[in-house]
């Protein structure tokens, strides 16, 4: 990383030399203090509750201006459970013998979504990988099928990665270059949906949930231009949620129903994605 900004940003390479002249000065009670710190290389200064606002601006504009520089303009979005397993792998989450019976199950998914990231990935290359680029929470499960799908075809492919007490070690298949580490929910959210131009939603849990809901309350509320939002396995939401009572009870629009499609397969997947955007 720091080659990457010596290539890019010149006008550093002034405050990388400082940060070593700071640190090669005689041994002193003043030297010593924090005080003497330079403010950029003050790891207790960068983390205090004040610079707060300054971390998020950071988080927001790394993996923006590395993204820029690969020449990235658009991502298919993939969510989905970290807990799903590969077809006859382990069901490690499992904690009961029903858990184990429904992950083993829903494994299925972790092969439709990386035959979904394959054929997004097939797209991408005719743009030269600017457009359609395949983009997960980085860690297993559905996320770890959506890099791998794009691996497949020697895609790049983005993993965007969130400090947890457990599950977040990104997955192998994110492209190394683009395989990014957050702190904060709110910036990661971000990140996944400024370039989307197509959300996947696949079996999963609170977080599952928690990124789908944001994304329908940003297109229902005009925050966030309409893309295709697909949900997969129309036996599992159909058990795991009801929307259309939601509608029914009037707490949404009747027309909110319209804004994502249950599809079970990868190629109904990406019809809807190549017929809505023309492609």
């Amino acid at each position: 990383m720091a080659n990457w900004f010596r290539e890019r940003y010149g006008a550093l390479v002034k405050s990388f030399e400082d940060i070593k002249k700071s640190h090669a000065v005689p041994d002193t009670p003043q030297t010593r203090a924090p005080a003497y710190r330079l403010a950029f290389d003050d790891k207790d200064f960068l983390t205090s509750e004040a610079l707060r606002p300054i971390r998020l601006q950071l988080e927001l504009l790394k993996p923006e201006l590395i993204l820029q520089e690969e020449g990235i303009e658009s991502t298919v979005i993939l969510f989905g459970g970290a807990r799903i397993p590969e077809p006859g792998g382990e069901a490690w989450a499992a904690k009961n013998e029903t858990q184990k019976k429904n992950l083993e199950a829903n494994s299925k998914f972790y092969e439709e979504a990386r035959e979904f990231a394959r054929i997004c990935s097939r797209y991408s290359k005719t743009t030269d990988y600017k457009e359609m680029v395949v983009t997960t929470g980085g860690g297993p499960g559905v996320m770890e099928a959506g890099n791998r799908g794009a691996q497949d075809e020697g895609a790049p492919t983005i993993g965007l990665n969130i400090v947890l007490p457990h599950e977040q070690a990104p997955n192998e298949y994110v492209t190394p270059e683009l395989c990014f580490n957050f702190h904060y929910f709110a910036i990661r959210k971000m990140h996944f949906l400024m370039r989307a131009k197509a959300v996947a939603v696949f079996p999963g849990g609170f977080g599952t949930m928690d990124e789908m809901f944001e994304t329908l309350t940003l297109i229902q509320t005009d925050r966030m231009a309409p893309v295709p939002f697909l949900l997969f396995g129309k036996d599992f939401w159909g058990k795991v949620i009801n929307l259309e009572e939601l509608a029914n009870q009037g707490t949404i629009s009747p027309d909110d129903i319209d804004l994502f499609q249950i599809v079970d397969t990868a190629q109904e997947g990406w019809d809807i994605i190549r017929d809505y955007h023309s492609l």
